[in-house]
């Protein structure tokens, strides 16, 4: 993969972990909203106070998701990356010793004819 390649899917990684924690912090704005809407007895400054420790936490939630998301994508390619490596050694060392088994049954053919 070339370097516009990896920066073009680094790119997507990271729209689509902005795309994920944009839509976990609207939910949780909109779950703040209505229970400070039924919520009587907070002062003003208590409902911003509120307001900003929820949505702090819900950012650092949002954020823990996503690297865990990201960190499994990770070890999933690093496995995938593994056995590919390892399938194509034993297609290699197949191919090699099938060509080993033509060269034999060749010589021993022309060696029989001769």
């Amino acid at each position: 993969m070339d370097t516009d390649k990896q920066a073009a899917a680094r790119g997507l990684i990271d729209i689509e972990a902005y795309l994920y924690q944009e839509a976990h912090l609207g939910a949780a704005r909109r779950r703040l909203a209505e229970f400070i809407a039924r919520a009587d007895d907070f002062s003003p400054a208590q409902k911003d106070e509120l307001e900003r420790w929820y949505l702090d936490e819900q950012r650092y939630v949002a954020r823990m998701v996503t690297d865990h998301i990201a960190g499994s994508v990770g070890a999933a390619e690093e496995m995938h990356r593994v056995r590919l490596g390892r399938w194509l050694r034993g297609t290699l060392v197949g191919m090699a010793l099938a060509l080993v088994v033509v060269i034999a049954c060749t010589a021993l053919l022309v060696g029989l004819l001769t």
